[in-house]
Parts: structure tokens; C-alpha cells; sequence
């Protein structure tokens, strides 16, 4: 082979993986990891949980089907928040909030405990979605 033919360091593949390799020295900055914090991911699954539970209740007619409506946005809303999405955090904001607002009026008025139980996880779901740690990761 020539010198022209020949490849080059940087073409070959021992370089090209010692430059992508990841420098160990280097300690992560903080916010530059693109995962969801466990709890966000906790929050997209209880997000799906209610979208099903939804979906589930209007098939089997003790739900107004109006209420389809509701599950597909909270299933958008697992979705977006699972991409870290400010859109999807938003959704799940507000199901949380509306969601805890709804269960304790049931608690309040019609004095019904399992509701204001689930409230109660609602509100604690609210109040971590709006940490900064949890807002620093959106996109």
C-alpha cells in the first residue's frame, strides 16, 4: 500500500475508540443527565395506572365515556414526562393537582376515607413534581 492508500490514525479503530471513550476523571455535571429521576418515573407509571383505570371504567359503563378524554391526557402526560418533557410535566402537574382537589372534596363532603387517602398521594405526587431538582431536568 501507498501512503495515500494507508489510513490515517484517526481512521483507524484503536483511535477512533479512545476518542469516544468517556474521560473517567471527569465527574458528571450536574443536569446533564437525560433520565428521569425515579420518582418522575413513579409518577408516569401512577399516571398510566389512572389512564387504564379510566379507560376501564368507561368500558364497563360506570364512567361517562366523556372521560376518555381525561385518560388519553393522562396517558400523554406519562408519556411526555417520561421523555422529560416540560408539556408532559405540565400535564402531570395538573392531574395531580385536579385529581387531589376532586378526591378531597369526596373526603370533605361525602366523607369517604379511600379517596382522601388517594388524595393524600396526590398531594405529595403535586409537591414533588415542583422541587427543582425535578424542573431542572425538563428539555
Amino acid at each position: 500500500m501507498t501512503e495515500e492508500n494507508q489510513p490515517s490514525p484517526d481512521q483507524t479503530g484503536r483511535d477512533r475508540a479512545d476518542s469516544t471513550d468517556l474521560d473517567l476523571n471527569d465527574p458528571p455535571q450536574p443536569g446533564s443527565s437525560r433520565l428521569p429521576l425515579p420518582g418522575m418515573a413513579g409518577i408516569a407509571l401512577y399516571m398510566l395506572a389512572v389512564s387504564a383505570a379510566i379507560a376501564f371504567g368507561v368500558v364497563g359503563h360506570h364512567i361517562p365515556p366523556i372521560f376518555l378524554v381525561v385518560s388519553l391526557l393522562t396517558a400523554c402526560a406519562c408519556f411526555g414526562l417520561l421523555r422529560l418533557q416540560k408539556w408532559g410535566w405540565a400535564l402531570s402537574l395538573a392531574a395531580a393537582f385536579l385529581l387531589m382537589l376532586y378526591q378531597f372534596y369526596l373526603l370533605f363532603r361525602l366523607h369517604q376515607l379511600p379517596p382522601g387517602v388517594m388524595g393524600a398521594l396526590n398531594l405529595v405526587l403535586f409537591l414533588y413534581l415542583v422541587r427543582p431538582e425535578v424542573i431542572e431536568r425538563l428539555r
